[in-house]
């Protein structure tokens, strides 16, 4: 089983299916994965397989690299397209998540002015306000949400603490449409892991109209999964599900 660990807290660039030519930044330990959640798709690996033992970069040590990056790309004529707080779990648990916010975006007007600066999150930090004020800063908000079903959440998703459906998308809403709502669609050997079919689709789509994102991103497995027998959606049943979000007037990308 192949797993991808980054760099902490720079690394990259690079290409997105999604964002184009992407800095990341990892505000997780550089040996180690640290997440809310312990999706079975997830690039990283599963949570016990990967404990880190070094610490979390600092505020003043992820403002110190990212400019000497930014720095070398520039002087290189190849600057990014996006800032991406990604990585090796869930960023927004950083307990300095709002004030590193702030220090990137001084630094992008800076250094790369055009650039957007985009979180992944997996909304389950949200429900604090200084991460909801911090996400409402950047330019591309874009939070996970893989169904509205518990028991598939549950399964395939696998929340570490408290997660309840109502109140994340009750959050998601406080955005007041600054959101891009990001979902894995996939299939697997075990009936279950399948998330394509109307059953979970149509009630998705409904949640999707009651928050009116900005945008949405469905898309599927791109990497090798630590859990055995999933499979890709398809292109035509990403298709469907991208045309449906599309004809309630709400922009749509699909990757594959």
């Amino acid at each position: 089983m192949s797993t991808i660990i980054y760099s902490s807290p720079i690394f990259g660039p690079v290409h997105s299916r999604r964002l184009g030519l992407s800095l990341g930044i990892n505000l997780l330990p550089a040996d180690g994965k640290v997440c809310s959640f312990d999706c079975i798709y997830c690039e990283c690996g599963f949570n016990k397989d990967h404990r880190p033992t070094l610490p979390m970069p600092t505020r003043e040590e992820v403002a110190q690299r990212l400019e000497q990056k930014l720095q070398e790309m520039k002087q290189e004529g190849q600057l990014p397209d996006v800032l991406t707080f990604a990585g090796n779990g869930e960023p927004t648990c950083h307990p300095h998540f709002a004030d590193i916010i702030d220090d990137t975006i001084k630094l992008r007007n800076k250094y790369c002015p055009q650039a957007k600066v985009s979180v992944l999150s997996n909304s389950t930090f949200i429900h604090r306000p200084e991460v909801h004020d911090a996400l409402m800063r950047v330019d591309n908000n874009i939070l996970k949400l893989d169904t509205v079903s518990m028991d598939y959440i549950n399964r395939v998703d696998r929340p570490a603490g408290h997660y309840n459906l109502k109140e994340i998308t009750e959050q998601m809403k406080a955005f007041h449409g600054h959101i891009i709502v990001q979902t894995m669609f996939m299939k697997g050997t075990d009936p279950a892991m399948d998330n394509t079919g109307e059953e979970y689709v149509g009630p998705w789509l409904e949640a999707i109209r009651d928050i009116n994102p900005q945008q949405v991103m469905v898309y599927t497995i791109d990497r090798e999964t630590p859990a055995h027998g999933l499979l890709k959606a398809t292109h035509q049943e990403l298709d469907t599900i991208r045309d449906r979000v599309l004809a309630m007037g709400i922009p749509c990308q699909a990757s594959y």
